[in-house]
């Protein structure tokens, strides 16, 4: 996975942080099917590592096709600070299944 995203800084436009690469391109470039760069990029996105666009190109025929995807890579702080309200987010939800396992716990224990 950090393959994926070197791949992507490195064709990043410094003052954007935006590039466009295939995912031929990055595969190419990672040694990696389009598929896994595809399976790689989804986790970054989920992680708040980068975030991704479609683009659409005109034929020099005027056709309208799709395009690379516009990917922007986000500013480390942010993507820490999403990961920790992530985290936050989820221990109401640990703290409910912690009780309900040592409810069953208990009903499991013979008397």
């Amino acid at each position: 996975m950090s393959g994926i995203l070197f791949s992507v800084l490195v064709c990043e436009d410094r003052s954007t942080y935006q590039c466009w690469p295939s995912f031929r391109t990055i595969g190419k470039t990672t040694r990696m099917s389009t598929n896994t760069v595809r399976k790689y990029v989804r986790m970054l996105e989920e992680r708040g590592l980068i975030t991704t666009e479609p683009t659409s190109i005109i034929m020099k025929d005027g056709q309208k096709r799709n395009g690379n995807l516009l990917f922007t890579i986000r500013p480390i702080q942010e993507a820490v600070e999403q990961f920790y309200r992530q985290q936050l987010e989820k221990i109401p939800l640990d703290v409910q299944r912690e009780k309900a396992s040592g409810a069953r716990a208990k009903q499991e224990r013979p008397a």
